[in-house]
């Protein structure tokens, strides 16, 4: 997905708010005004946070922040099993939690609070689009041997464990890797996170070699090119993800919470909505 030019100016407005230095904002523009066509605005965000860090260094411990998320969700988990365990679709079910916690961005917002978190957690539902894209998603993996799933924030990470948990029960045959990011940016899950949030019994875990806050199949390392190449089913989570993988071709499932204006605005929906959608070659674009 092409960055857009009210994405681009929401981008500088973040930046303008972030810090009023006229250096550092001249080269925010000229960033921006650099950019390539072919350019998500995952990858510019990333160009973003390098100048920052250059000039200022980092602000933000992440770390902190990440493991605040993870332990949130982790200390839920118990309870969240079980009442996923106990719907009539647990499969569903997982991933509509899943989705959820896609409410954990500190990228997309300004501010992340546990109790709205919390909330929409017990407000979890489906649309009528989510069962139809859950009918195709499940005959993808009933043909399928290799699933990927593009993970997403922390916290969320979590979630996508207990899902994962709940697919290979459905599809024992299914081998499951998750793709998280190759470094620190924002509260994106790394192979750290992933590890501490207690992915590594559940799957096998790989990154995209990069801190941009998306996956680019380019930069990704070559082994992770061929994991991503060889997957039967993927299911990529999140804004950043879906910015930077949809409208590639490839046949992908996205699930995300529609958390800026827009989003909100291309899929016509209210803020938090959950999307479960599906491109590719044969699926008609929902763009």
């Amino acid at each position: 997905m092409k960055i857009l030019e009210e994405c681009a100016s929401c981008m500088l407005k973040r930046q303008q708010s972030r810090c009023s230095d006229p250096s550092f904002l001249s080269g925010i523009q000229q960033l921006l005004d650099r950019y390539r066509e072919t350019e998500s605005s995952p990858e510019i965000a990333a160009r973003f946070e390098e100048l920052y860090a250059g000039t200022y260094g980092s602000p933000t411990d992440w770390k902190v922040i990440k493991k605040q998320y993870n332990d949130l969700v982790l200390l839920q988990e118990e309870t969240l099993e079980r009442e996923i365990e106990q719907s009539e679709d647990p499969l569903f079910t997982s991933i509509l939690y899943a989705r959820t916690g896609n409410y954990i961005d500190f990228g997309a917002l300004e501010q992340v609070h546990p109790e709205e978190f919390i909330r929409l957690l017990k407000q979890v539902s489906a649309s009528e689009q989510d069962r139809k894209t859950y009918a195709s998603f499940l005959r993808a993996c009933e043909n399928g041997n290799r699933f990927l799933l593009v993970a997403d924030n922390c916290g969320e990470i979590v979630l996508d464990k207990l899902m994962i948990r709940q697919l290979k029960k459905r599809f024992p045959s299914l081998a499951v890797t998750v793709l998280v990011r190759g470094s620190e940016t924002f509260n994106d899950a790394t192979e750290e996170d992933a590890l501490y949030a207690g992915v590594n019994p559940e799957a096998d875990i790989i990154t995209n070699g990069t801190a941009i806050a998306g996956t680019v199949y380019q930069k990704m390392p070559e082994e992770s090119r061929r994991v991503f190449d060889m997957a039967d089913v993927i299911l990529a989570k999140g804004q950043g993800n879906y910015e930077s993988l949809s409208g590639t071709g490839r046949h992908i499932f996205f699930t995300f919470l529609c958390k800026c204006d827009l989003f909100v605005r291309r899929f016509g929906v209210p803020r938090f909505t959950g999307m479960f959608i599906e491109e590719g070659p044969s699926v008609s674009s929902q763009n």
